[in-house]
């Protein structure tokens, strides 16, 4: 049985003009969230802090006679190589647990220092920090040569860990940088990284990076200028952006009021009225022979996995679509049925 002759569709169509832009962009997103999620960032200070697993080197001077610290006929004593633990601190004889994690070398020797002024007035402490694997970032792959890249102060940025692993890789269609930080992803096209310095954020030692492609792409059939897999070329593309990526419609054959896309939402989706769509498989309807459905096609946005299809007779929510005449739900309805 034909789509027309059935007694309800299976698909909703909805005509894409500037009235409707609006709302539409308020629709669930389908194949991606929507957006990527990156984050700015302020300046730290500029000496590395000391973190869990790092190795400290501690010696103390004290030339007092008969000194605590100091061994017989020496003036300093030279601790053994001591690890901060998982709770952030160190040992130390006659002072006990000292809380270091966060803090600066130069912090660090001065919380010491004072610590040991209860026992040792005139003691002085020499401090030295190598270190650990939670003060350094893992370069996964996308770059030239990954590795683990240990962070030379709190204001490393992330375009210097990339470029002291040799830049992103050549060939990289798009790439997509990626950073795991604390159980949290976020991602930024490298373009949009590279054009604003304010995304260039601080790299946190155990933070994980990342260059990938970007995945995301869209079908294109029918009377266009071409008949392939179309990858996004940025974040967010509009449907007019999608036809000059594929290379316009075909002179001989498209017929301009017929651009259709095609998408198909989870169950979860369906939202009848303005808020989001009536059925899960949506065919949106664009007239480019209007200055509406240019405007509207400058405002509508494609989506991952959807299919932009260029038909080669007129298109519209009440003749043929598909080759399939009949009862549709179209968009403009359901705009009426709500304001009426």
């Amino acid at each position: 049985m034909r789509e027309d002759q059935a007694e309800a569709p299976s698909f909703q169509v909805v005509p894409v003009t500037r009235d409707a832009a609006s709302a539409l962009a308020q629709w669930p997103k389908t194949g991606w969230k929507g957006h990527y999620n990156w984050f700015k960032d302020s300046r730290g200070a500029d000496s590395s802090v000391i973190q869990t697993g790092d190795t400290m080197q501690i010696v103390i001077w004290d030339n007092q006679e008969n000194s605590l610290l100091a061994g017989q006929g020496t003036k300093l004593t030279q601790m053994p190589p001591t690890t901060v633990s998982s709770s952030g601190k160190i040992f130390m004889p006659y002072v006990g647990h000292v809380p270091v994690r966060g803090l600066t070398t130069d912090a660090a020797r001065d919380r010491l220092q004072k610590r040991l002024e209860q026992i040792a007035s005139s003691a002085q402490v020499q401090l030295a920090v190598t270190e650990g694997r939670n003060n350094s970032v893992d370069v996964v792959g996308g770059v030239a040569t990954p590795g683990r890249i240990p962070l030379e102060s709190r204001n490393t940025g992330i375009l210097s860990v990339i470029a002291q692993t040799g830049g992103i890789k050549d060939g990289l269609r798009n790439p997509l940088v990626r950073l795991q930080r604390g159980g949290q992803t976020y991602d930024i096209l490298a373009r949009d990284l590279l054009a604003d310095a304010s995304y260039n954020v601080r790299i946190r030692g155990g933070d994980h990076l990342n260059i990938v492609e970007d995945e995301r792409s869209f079908n294109v059939l029918g009377a266009a200028g071409t008949q392939q897999l179309i990858y996004f070329e940025k974040e967010r593309m509009s449907v007019m952006e999608a036809l000059s990526a594929m290379g316009g419609l075909e002179a001989n054959r498209a017929n301009p009021k017929g651009v259709l896309i095609l998408r198909e939402y989870k169950a979860e989706h369906l939202k009848p009225g303005m808020a989001g769509p009536d059925m899960q498989q949506v065919v949106f309807t664009l007239d480019l022979t209007s200055a509406d459905g240019l405007f509207a096609a400058r405002q509508f946005d494609i989506q991952p996995n959807d299919t932009l299809l260029v038909t080669e007779s007129p298109v519209n929510a009440a003749r043929t679509i598909l080759g399939l005449m009949g009862n549709v739900v179209g968009f403009g309805s359901t705009l009426n049925n709500v304001s009426n």
